[in-house]
Parts: C-alpha cells; structure tokens; sequence
C-alpha cells in the first residue's frame, strides 16, 4: 500500500502519487481541495497511481464537484486502466472527465 500525496508538479497541474483505495483515502483528502481553485485551468495526472478501487472514484467525482464550485477547468490525464473500467460501471467513462474531450 502507496500513501496517497497530491503533488504540484507546476502551476496548475498535479500529480496524484500513490493509491486510490478506501484505505488510503482520509477525510483530510476530501477536506483539501483547495488546490482546485489554484487555477483556472486544473490538470490531474493520475499515471503514478498504483492501485485503485471504487473510492478512487469517489474522490475523482469530489475533485469534479469542487472544480465545478470554484468554476475551474478541471482535466485528468493517465487515468488508469482499472479505474476507467469502474468507472464504465456507471457511465462516467462517457463524460468529457474520463474520455480526454475538453
């Protein structure tokens, strides 16, 4: 197990470090989503997470609801595999956020 760390690589662009699991997942993750309102513009790398389970997504739809509230553009890039087939599970796979449409 990876403890999960969100990463500034530059000026509104991030990556997230580690796993996605309910096990790595605390409330203070949830709590600090300030970083979505950095920019106008926001992108998650998600090609350094290891493992992933359905609380990845939940945290991937929190960060949508946050970008939303704070109208920032928000973007996911290397999204993996196992996470794109959770995903598929109830139709995300299809919205701009998990299929690399703008």
């Amino acid at each position: 197990m990876s403890k999960l760390q969100i990463i500034e690589e530059e000026a509104g662009c991030f990556v997230i470090d580690g796993d996605l699991t309910f096990t790595t997942i605390a409330k203070d993750t949830l709590k600090s989503c300030a970083f979505l309102a950095s920019a106008k513009t926001v992108t998650i790398d998600l090609s350094r997470v290891r493992n992933t389970d359905s609380a990845g997504l939940a945290l991937m739809i929190e960060f949508i609801r946050q970008a939303q509230s704070n109208r920032t553009f928000l973007k996911f890039s290397n999204i993996p595999k196992q996470l794109l087939n959770i995903a598929k599970l109830s139709g995300l796979d299809q919205t701009p956020y998990f299929n690399g449409q703008p």
